[in-house]
Parts: C-alpha cells; sequence; structure tokens
C-alpha cells in the first residue's frame, strides 16, 4: 500500500529527525514504495512558518517541490472529492490539515504516516 505522509513525517524525514520510527523510515526509505505528501502539508508548513511556529520550516516552505522531487515524493493536489469528504467525517478532531490528509488517504487508498493517535478517529490505516 502506498504511504501519504503526515506533515509532521515530513518534516521529520526532512531533519532526519529521531522521533520519526524506524518502522516509518524503513517503510518510506523502501524504494519500491510510492510516497505522497498531500497540498495541505505545504500550507500546514508555510502556515506554521508564517506564524513563527516552525521558523526551521523555512527551506522546507520556499522549496518544496525541488524537495519532493529530490526525493521522489508524488504531491497530491487535493481535489473537491477529498475536500467534501475532509468536511463530512464523522470525528470529534477538528484539525483541517488532518481532516483533509485523512480524507486524501480515504479517497485514494492510502496509509498515513503519522504518530498522531487522532488519526485512529479519522478512518484511515496508519504506518508508525
Amino acid at each position: 500500500m502506498a504511504l501519504l505522509l503526515d506533515t509532521h513525517a515530513l518534516v521529520w524525514w526532512y531533519f532526519d529527525h529521531p522521533k520519526l520510527s524506524q518502522a516509518a523510515r524503513a517503510r518510506i526509505a523502501a524504494s519500491e514504495q510510492t510516497v505522497y505528501v498531500s497540498a495541505a502539508s505545504a500550507w500546514e508548513i508555510a502556515t506554521k512558518v508564517r506564524m513563527g511556529k516552525m521558523p526551521e520550516g523555512r527551506a522546507l516552505a520556499e522549496n518544496l517541490p525541488v524537495y519532493l522531487r529530490a526525493q521522489a515524493f508524488q504531491p497530491l493536489a487535493v481535489s473537491i472529492a477529498h475536500a467534501r469528504l475532509a468536511g463530512s467525517i464523522s470525528s470529534p478532531h477538528k484539525d483541517p490539515f488532518d481532516r483533509l490528509i485523512a480524507a486524501q488517504a480515504q479517497s485514494e487508498s492510502l496509509a498515513v504516516v503519522t504518530c498522531d493517535p487522532a488519526f485512529e478517529s479519522l478512518g484511515v490505516r496508519i504506518v508508525w
């Protein structure tokens, strides 16, 4: 099953952060593995950089397409169907970035690479 990186997993991969689990790291690095990055992650990173919550992410925010190509990650655009599903998922979790990533994972049959327990209530397969 192809993977969709949650935003923190993407950032931790980019910075080679030890919080990224070894199992997740191995799955992302597997040469036969297709890895997607949501447009929602670009939005989230840029938002956090602008708000001063992720100053270390400035280069990633400014050069994300170049970085994705270098890693052979596939960009995943947000469709009307993704947005509609994100708004209709029955879950108490309110984070719009997480809801959109979950909707994309459901729509595209992707597993989400995340350590965020909120995704359990969003009905997606998790890799961690």
